[in-house]
């Protein structure tokens, strides 16, 4: 299976990586920086269609895990700042979209395409809880996204999905958080796999549970 993973070079990104490369799929790993072996900035056009046209291979799988949480910890009155919202909706939705769209030729040469979006439960009307109104509003707009990308990609058989990888330790999820990096990477995987024709536009949990919405 042909892999590419944006945000690959920190956190549940390495470790998808690192799993699936482990289970013998070929992952292309990308980030701004470059540390993966292949440099893509999700919010620069200019390399999406650059990337985009050098991937020539069929695209069986992309997952789209770049993201920023750039209001933690702000509050009402001390933060959230316009440029702030601007530069979160960039990648965390923007940035999935033209990525999708960037590589939606190479995803329709694959004879089984899928397009998995990391989400959060943050996103979840159902489940506000105050606070972290930048990250909280792009992750919902990310799961609206991915549910109307489904309905629009379903009759050219590409699935699509969208997922909360859990409470897990990483930059943005805080040390205190209830699992490590490998156990949602690997309960991720699962769940990209169950990803279908029949199974498309799901909001899921790294374990499987239904998300609300």
């Amino acid at each position: 299976m042909q892999v590419v993973l944006t945000g690959g070079n920190r956190g549940i990104g390495a470790q998808m990586t690192s799993q699936l490369r482990a289970r013998g799929e070929t992952v292309v790993a990308t980030s701004r920086d470059g540390s993966t072996g292949s440099t893509l900035d999700v919010t620069d056009t200019a390399q999406l269609s650059a990337f985009a046209a050098e991937f020539e291979d069929p695209l069986d799988l992309l997952i789209c895990n770049a993201g920023v949480y750039l209001d933690k910890g702000q509050s009402l009155g001390n933060g959230y700042a316009a440029q702030a919202w601007a530069d979160t909706f960039s990648v965390n939705v923007t940035g999935v979209f033209q990525t999708i769209e960037a590589l939606l030729p190479a995803l329709r040469r694959s004879s089984a395409p899928k397009i998995a979006v990391l989400a959060s439960q943050m996103g979840s009307s159902e489940r506000a809880g105050g606070n972290a109104f930048i990250y909280r509003a792009s992750k919902a707009a990310a799961v609206n996204l991915t549910r109307n990308l489904a309905i629009d990609l379903k009759p050219q058989g590409v699935a699509v999905g969208a997922y909360h990888p859990g409470w897990v330790q990483t930059d943005i999820g805080g040390m205190e958080a209830d699992i490590d990096a490998a156990t949602s990477a690997a309960g991720l995987i699962t769940q990209f796999d169950l990803l279908g024709p029949d199974h498309t536009g799901v909001f899921e949990n790294y374990d499987g549970a239904v998300m609300p919405f």
